[in-house]
């Protein structure tokens, strides 16, 4: 019988890491691998599937391959076998000496190399120390096991962030369809509307245009009764011209007196406005189409940014209103996860305008509800700290425990100002207009149902783009649509 050492070094190697196998498992595919290297694939693909076939494993313990590991033993034992009773000439040996042709069984802790006995009293060591090989080796390997924590640390941090971004690559997905559905129905209600002003349109022309005709003919009728009156009396008056000269003179008198009583007015032309008035169905006709428009589109001064809303918020479809609860966020993606992205509110249940502020005037209301809600109204400051705990300047009014309070923090300025005033509201304001005038310093409240009543000015130096935001506890807070008005300029 052929001695194991004399099989392929091939048909004891593990497919991984391709050395000798180490205390081998065997899965039900009967592929077999070294434990260790098993357990680090799986770490690393986080499904337990075979390395070589990628069949699926659900087991969790699976049987060690002992018939494996004696053979692999046998083998190891019998090449080192093998390899202790080659000549001294042969050099270059894994395990001998490529110097003195000696078994290697010391390292050299100065050089960080193994070395044999006769390498130990050489000139090139001299005043090295020296460790046992298999001493050596378990330290070494301790430091690299130590120095490879750091890099499997760093593996774990690696694969957290690729799943995150599986994560944002199928929410972007969703929301690029959600989007395109509402944008398709948004231009459905404008082709609609078209489509309808065109149909009035082509109908106000059909009336017109039946009312002109029947006029026309009600003015022919009158004419072909005209006609055929003056033909008759003319076709007498031609008899009696024909007549002998007695019987002529006998009714010549008559015939004089019909001439004159039965000659007609003379005809009237058409009259003024029998056209159609094709100035009024054509002048302008797209801007009366878009003035009416006025009726079915609506502006919104500010647009909330799904993007960062707090996980426990729901958006409207059309970014104006925001309420608290369990529901799925706009535009949740397929697995019902959000990704934690830069821009989302991980902890503060907040929205953010979609676009901030760094300079000019700007005004927009704010529909928060009755008194028994908390909500908060203001702004904040780009470098706004949107993880953790609240961080960075914020300016805001809120409804807490029916108590109103105006809040300001300045972290800029040295101490980090704090400011709180409570607000002596009697009758809570279920909208709020906000005013900010950047430049000028400063951001207004006041209730726009009581004559736009002052309730609160912050006078700051503004030096941040500032972002509006919404805080809402548990009822909907929405951003009101502005009025909309088409001026025409007269040119001077």
């Amino acid at each position: 019988m052929a001695s194991v050492s004399s099989l392929p070094e091939k048909d004891f190697s593990c497919p991984v890491c391709h050395d000798i196998f180490k205390d081998p498992m065997i899965l039900s595919c009967s592929h077999s691998f070294c434990t260790a290297c098993l357990q680090q694939w799986w770490r690393e693909k986080r499904i337990k599937e075979c390395p070589v076939c990628k069949d699926i494993h659900l087991t969790e313990h699976l049987p060690r391959n002992l018939a494996l590991k004696n053979l692999c033993e046998a083998f190891v034992q019998e090449r080192h076998q093998r390899a202790s009773k080659r000549p001294r000439s042969t050099s270059g040996s894994e395990d001998l000496c490529s110097l003195h042709a000696e078994r290697l069984k010391l390292f050299c802790l100065g050089c960080q190399q193994p070395v044999c006995v006769v390498c130990l009293h050489s000139e090139k060591h001299a005043k090295h120390n020296f460790r046992p090989i298999d001493e050596a080796a378990l330290e070494h390997k301790e430091e690299v096991q130590k120095s490879l924590k750091p890099l499997l640390e760093k593996l774990e941090v690696f694969n957290k962030l690729r799943k995150k971004s599986d994560i944002t690559a199928g929410h972007v997905t969703v929301q690029a369809r959600h989007t395109e559905t509402h944008i398709k129905k948004g231009f459905k209600k404008l082709r609609r509307f078209l489509h309808d002003a065109e149909e009035a349109s082509i109908a106000a022309l059909r009336e017109e245009e039946q009312q002109k005709i029947q006029m026309i003919k009600e003015k022919i009728k009158g004419q072909d009764r005209d006609i055929r009156d003056l033909s008759n009396n003319i076709r007498d008056i031609e008899e009696e011209l024909r007549a002998e000269p007695v019987s002529f003179l006998q009714n010549y008198k008559t015939t004089m007196e019909r001439v004159l009583r039965f000659t007609p007015q003379d005809p009237q032309p058409v009259v003024s406005g029998s056209l159609i008035d094709v100035a009024k169905h054509l002048g302008n006709l797209a801007f009366r189409v878009w003035d009416n428009m006025k009726g079915i589109v609506s502006y919104t001064p500010v647009i909330l940014d799904p993007n960062t809303a707090y996980r426990g918020y729901t958006l409207s479809d059309d970014l104006t209103t925001v309420k608290p609860g369990d529901q799925r966020l706009y535009c949740v993606s397929l697995t019902g996860q959000l990704p934690d992205n830069t821009e989302r509110f991980n902890q503060m249940p907040i929205v953010l305008g979609s676009e901030g502020f760094d300079s000019g005037t700007h005004s927009w209301d704010v529909e928060v509800g009755d008194r028994e809600t908390d909500w908060e109204v203001g702004l904040l400051a780009e470098s706004y700290q949107r993880k953790g705990d609240r961080k960075g300047n914020h300016w805001r009014i809120r409804l807490e425990d029916e108590i109103y309070t105006a809040e300001s923090v300045d972290r800029l300025s040295p101490g980090s100002l704090t400011s709180i005033q409570v607000l002596p509201l009697e009758t809570g304001p279920r909208r709020i207009r906000v005013q900010l005038d950047h430049d000028g310093g400063t951001l207004s409240f006041s209730d726009p149902d009581a004559a736009n009543a002052h309730i609160h000015t912050f006078t700051h130096t503004f030096t941040e783009t500032l972002f509006p935001y919404i805080f809402s506890d548990t009822v909907p807070v929405r951003i009101l649509p502005g009025k909309i008005s088409v001026t025409v300029e007269q040119c001077s």
